[in-house]
């Protein structure tokens, strides 16, 4: 049973490697990361991604890292060939509204255990577990789930996701840009640069904007 297996939120690069390999061994495992937390605009994106053994090495091959750690070309370029090589993914979007009803990190957990979900729905056979970034569990998953501390960085399937993630919302920030101008979002994607700061404090709170979190971050410069 996968409750056998003890899933460690903390593990360095090979255990993490050795675990991933049990788990692929009972079955499909899936990751799931999210773009947006920290931002003070615009949704909180989330993606999940199932990568066969052939797709993971030259996705490998091609610098697979956290979107973090990548360039915004070199997320571009990989999403490219995730796209190219037929890579079953799914994404979803978390509202602003819901932002501000449920607090961003119960917004985020929701969003990513949505794109679990509907990621699960396509595949050729139930996931085993859903390797998931960060110590929070997803609430009412029925995906069995191992969360762990820096997945985004040790796990290759949770790298290509948050690289989904990043980069449709990415493109989103750029579209509100044009709708939203003022605040330019194309170069911050609604983060709180000091440029972005000001132009909440010129221009107002926008209908994209976090209201809650930009109030507290103002307060925090003030």
């Amino acid at each position: 049973m996968f409750n056998d297996i003890i899933l460690t939120p903390r593990a360095d690069q090979e255990e993490a490697y050795e675990l991933l390999h049990e788990l692929k061994e009972r079955g499909i495992v899936i990751g799931t990361d999210e773009a947006g937390r920290g931002a003070l605009a615009g949704p909180v994106m989330a993606a999940s991604v199932y990568l066969t053994p052939e797709q993971e090495q030259k996705l490998l091959a091609m610098n697979l890292k956290d979107s973090k750690q990548l360039l915004p070309k070199k997320r571009e370029k990989i999403f490219a060939a995730i796209n190219e090589m037929g890579v079953l993914w799914r994404a979803y979007c978390g509202s602003i509204d819901r932002i501000e009803r449920d607090n961003i990190l119960e917004a985020s957990l929701w969003t990513m255990g949505k794109s679990a979900e509907r990621l699960a729905k396509i595949l050729p056979s139930a996931p085993v577990c859903v390797v998931v970034d960060g110590t929070e569990r997803i609430p009412k998953l029925r995906i069995p789930q191992w969360t762990l501390i820096s997945a985004d960085k040790l796990i290759p399937v949770v790298s290509a996701a948050s690289i989904v993630a990043k980069v449709l919302r990415d493109r989103l920030m750029r579209k509100l840009d044009a709708r939203f101008p003022g605040y330019d979002f194309t170069a911050n994607k609604g983060y709180p640069t000091p440029f972005h700061m000001n132009a909440v404090r010129e221009l107002g709170i926008s209908g994209v904007h976090r209201p809650s979190f930009c109030k507290t971050v103002l307060k925090r410069w003030e």
